[in-house]
């Protein structure tokens, strides 16, 4: 909306012992399992009006070589270095836990049952990168977001020595891995592989090198419940490989179902494409992005979502829609009036516009639809006001009435376009609606 150059960047990473496992279940072989896979997650994204610029796949070439590329730099650089290490180790989460970590033999994270190992691996000297991130997290107060996120990072962070982390597997015990440069017997943990896409992409995915240009990220969106392994993990080898940070990692939160967790064993898991079969890409995206702060837990419901779509979508935006079209129409022959007046109304939408906009470079995005709709119910009462229709029987009032079209329809446009990263066929629907072709460089 700002004109601003932007690398929009989703993906999968598809290596490790869970992708390993779920292929042999099927009998076939990992690869033919994640390409299997690939295209419903790529279709998914494309229904819901996701326009990100590249899909990455770890299982790529690209992404493999740099991968290795970064291994071995590390290596040479003497920080990686092979040692035996016994721990617990979650398959689910892919990650070893302490001892202390650990109780009733189950995952602090998934809660699922953990199996104690024993192993010769590479590790990466993380620990020796503690006391510099934790200055910086500290130094800059965006670069973990939420703020309780931010404090758990730096709780964790400020109370317990960070130790080195395990960076390969044996590929007696895992085969399905990117092999490391150094050891032909070893694959390299999904970890260290995944967090890498953000930087492969921009050399591979494009004819051109893009790192110099989108390097580093202005945000990296994630689930809180891989935040240690991005604002951890990703920030020391960062580091390491002489690297900068991205500016802001902001942890989003879990959707429950009725207040319970979803699970395919409660039978509460909600099929996103279901959902946008019965009400739309567009109504969906705007129920998620607007009945919970973003960044913390949710609950979806049926009833919730319905009653956002039937007092918000359909009566106050549907509403007012179709006054304005309609008066437009049947007063002005379909032609916006146009008037030199000003009202009321356009400070208000200089207004809107600035509070939305501040909340939107913040992530705020139920803030922002709130602070939307304060217009859209303004617009609605400024029609109830002029009463445009007694307007209309009056010869004498028709410099007055054209004034009113006039702002209604500048409204409209900037509904539109303000509305247009929430409801994109929605926005460009409204701008055709009032003979404009949507553009990104009308708004800001």
């Amino acid at each position: 909306l700002r004109g601003r150059d932007v690398f929009f960047l989703t993906g999968l990473d598809e290596h490790g012992q869970k992708v390993q496992q779920a292929a042999a279940k099927t009998g076939i072989a990992p690869q033919m399992h994640c390409d299997r896979l690939a295209p419903q997650f790529r279709n998914l994204w494309e229904r819901l009006n996701i326009s990100n610029d590249a899909f990455i796949r770890t299982t790529d070439d690209g992404h493999k070589s740099v991968v290795q590329r970064y291994l071995q730099q590390l290596y040479d650089n003497q920080l990686i270095y092979k040692d035996d290490y016994t721990g617990w180790y979650c398959t689910f989460d892919e990650r070893f836990w302490t001892d202390k970590d650990v109780e009733n033999g189950l995952c602090p994270d998934c809660k699922r049952p953990v199996e104690q190992l024993s192993e010769r691996n590479y590790f990466f000297k993380m620990g020796q990168y503690q006391p510099r991130l934790v200055a910086h997290i500290e130094q800059n107060p965006n670069f973990i977001r939420p703020e309780s996120r931010r404090n758990e990072v730096l709780g964790f962070l400020t109370t317990q020595k960070l130790g080195d982390l395990s960076i390969s597997r044996p590929k007696s015990r895992l085969s399905w891995g990117i092999e490391l440069p150094f050891d032909q017997d070893y694959v390299t943990y999904v970890w260290f592989d995944a967090l890498v896409n953000y930087i492969s992409a921009l050399e591979y995915l494009r004819p051109e090198p893009l790192v110099d240009r989108f390097w580093p990220a202005n945000v990296h969106l994630v689930g809180k419940d891989i935040l240690t392994t991005h604002a951890v993990y990703w920030s020391t080898m960062l580091m390491a490989l002489d690297l900068p940070l991205p500016e802001t990692i902001f942890a989003h939160g879990w959707w429950t179902v009725d207040g319970e967790k979803m699970s395919k064993s409660r039978g509460n898991v909600v099929d996103p494409n279901k959902i946008v079969d019965e009400f739309g890409a567009d109504a969906f995206r705007y129920f998620l992005l607007r009945e919970v702060p973003f960044g913390y837990d949710g609950d979806f419901s049926r009833t919730a979502l319905v009653g956002r779509i039937n007092s918000e979508l359909a009566d106050d935006l549907g509403n007012l829609l179709s006054r304005s079209l309609t008066m437009i129409e049947r007063f002005a022959n379909g032609v916006i009036p146009q008037s030199k007046t000003t009202h009321d109304l356009n400070s208000k939408v200089g207004e809107i516009v600035a509070r939305a906009s501040v909340h939107l470079e913040r992530l705020e995005f139920g803030k922002a639809l709130e602070t939307i709709w304060e217009l859209v119910q303004s617009t609605n009462q400024y029609i109830d006001k002029t009463a445009p229709w007694k307007l209309a029987k009056k010869p004498d009032e028709r410099e007055q009435l054209d004034e009113v079209l006039f702002h209604l329809a500048a409204v409209l446009k900037t509904l539109g376009i303000i509305l247009y990263p929430f409801m994109p066929s929605k926005g460009e629907e409204i701008l055709k609606q009032i003979g404009l072709a949507w553009s990104p460089s009308v708004f800001f």
